[in-house]
């Protein structure tokens, strides 16, 4: 069986510079459809070349919406640092759900197993 290759679209991300400040860069256009915008100026707007992109990013709303993120930058780390402690906890939850839940299936099992002893041997017995 012969196995294809999904091309999907992507969300265009501005870089960050060393000196810590958004700027556009246009990606690469191979194995992607197209590029959604964050900025809202067009809204499920697929932009499908380079070119179109570019122009794209002239606009004043795509502008306006880079300076915003380079005044927000500083408050992006912090939520940053806070999603990350989200996600560490999450995970432990999780990892303590998966093990409580290993844990039921397992007398589960055994339950069910004894039960079924218990059932066979009583129907044994009526038989004899």
């Amino acid at each position: 069986m012969e196995e294809q290759l999904t091309v999907e679209s992507d969300t265009y991300a501005p870089i960050m510079t060393d000196t810590g400040k958004y700027e556009d860069c246009i990606p690469r256009f191979s194995g992607v459809l197209g590029y959604y915008c964050g900025c809202g100026a067009r809204k499920d707007k697929l932009y499908s070349t380079a070119s179109i992109l570019t122009s794209h990013m002239k606009t004043k709303t795509h502008q306006k919406w880079l300076e915003l993120l380079n005044l927000n930058r500083a408050n992006h780390f912090v939520e940053n640092m806070k999603l990350q402690e989200t996600v560490a906890s999450q995970r432990l939850l999780i990892a303590r759900f998966e093990k409580t839940v290993i844990s039921k299936d397992a007398t589960i099992c055994y339950l069910t197993r004894q039960l079924t002893a218990q059932t066979t041997a009583v129907v044994d017995n009526l038989l004899d």
